[in-house]
């Protein structure tokens, strides 16, 4: 039986744990929050007390950590440098695996920490691949993720024995960092679309036109995106849209401004102005320092319009929580 170290038991790394657990994998984790801990543990994960000690005897390790200082903290150990150049420490990672071992990394992260993972564990003889995931937490509990993988070739496909029971879509993309770039490019372009659509919506609106009409004419017409058929912001239009339940989060704004921040400093990086997609990371930043942070990204309708239906109450985009 296939033992898989899983590190990182929040809300996208447990259902992808159970989804190992139910194709007969054992599943031993680590997450550093306790809460995390015991939900795994209902759930059949077998609890380590460090990602060390999860690793021993595992034939892969795979992780899911929310930023890249995380990554390096989790590979490289606790008092590895922001810019990863100090060596491992003890509680690393890179410092307890083996070459027999799968090292699997699904964290959407920067393109300097991906590399930075690579290079270390290819110093080592390590097998490493960038792995992170579109899809969600609805596509995590269903295990319909799409994975992009990036590796050597036979690293990649040494991986998609273990990634298959947690997805849906396996794309190996190419050479290292290849899958943590099309996961950034791909969120740029998600979020980008909720930035108009938050602005077609209000748009609509105001002109008299009625939401589900007007939804069904964009899903059969030249407006239809992903964006529109799963979180389109006006409630009672998308089931699964997040505005039906005051904006509780399927991706959070905090997280969302992460990611989209990714992409605009990769744009920076190669030259590149992305004027559409720093508007969206301003609407973002604004959510979140707002302390909509833990609300769903699509808040961003407030921007747009303060008065749209399904906002928590006394939520004011830009500015501090109220009474109403």
């Amino acid at each position: 039986m296939t033992t898989v170290a899983f590190i990182g038991l929040g809300n996208m790394g447990l259902p992808m744990a159970k989804n190992l657990i139910a194709a007969g994998f054992t599943v031993r984790g680590h997450d550093v929050v306790d809460a995390c801990r015991a939900v795994a543990a209902d759930a059949g994960v077998e609890l380590a007390g460090s990602a060390p000690e999860a690793m021993e005897g595992a034939d892969a390790v795979i992780t899911m950590l929310p930023k890249g200082e995380h990554v390096r903290a989790v590979y490289f150990g606790a008092a590895q440098a922001a810019d990863g150049s100090q060596p491992s420490n003890d509680d690393g990672i890179l410092a307890h695996a083996t070459p027999e071992q799968m090292l699997i990394d699904s964290s959407t992260v920067d393109i300097a920490t991906c590399q930075a993972v690579h290079d270390a564990a290819a110093a080592k003889g390590l097998h490493f691949v960038d792995a992170p995931v579109s899809g969600g937490i609805s596509g995590a509990e269903a295990g319909s993720l799409t994975f992009m993988v990036g590796g050597a070739d036979a690293d990649v496909e040494r991986a998609r024995r273990l990634i298959e029971p947690m997805c849906g879509n396996f794309f190996a993309t190419g050479d290292p960092t290849t899958g943590e770039a099309a996961k950034i490019v791909n969120n740029m372009m998600l979020f980008v679309a909720v930035q108009g659509l938050s602005e077609a919506a209000t748009l609509a609106k105001k002109l008299g036109l009625d939401a589900k009409t007007f939804h069904q004419i964009a899903s059969v017409s030249s407006g239809n995106s992903w964006a529109l058929q799963t979180w389109y912001p006006v409630p009672g239009v998308v089931e699964t849209a997040a505005v039906n339940n005051e904006f509780s989060a399927s991706f959070r704004a905090d997280l969302a401004l992460k990611d989209i921040g990714l992409a605009l400093a990769a744009a920076a990086d190669h030259g590149l102005h992305l004027p559409a997609t720093g508007l969206s990371a301003q609407r973002l930043a604004e959510a979140v320092d707002g302390g909509g942070g833990e609300l769903d990204c699509t808040v961003v309708i407030a921007a747009v319009d303060p008065d749209a239906e399904g906002l928590p109450e006394g939520y004011v985009h830009g500015g501090a929580r109220r009474d109403a």
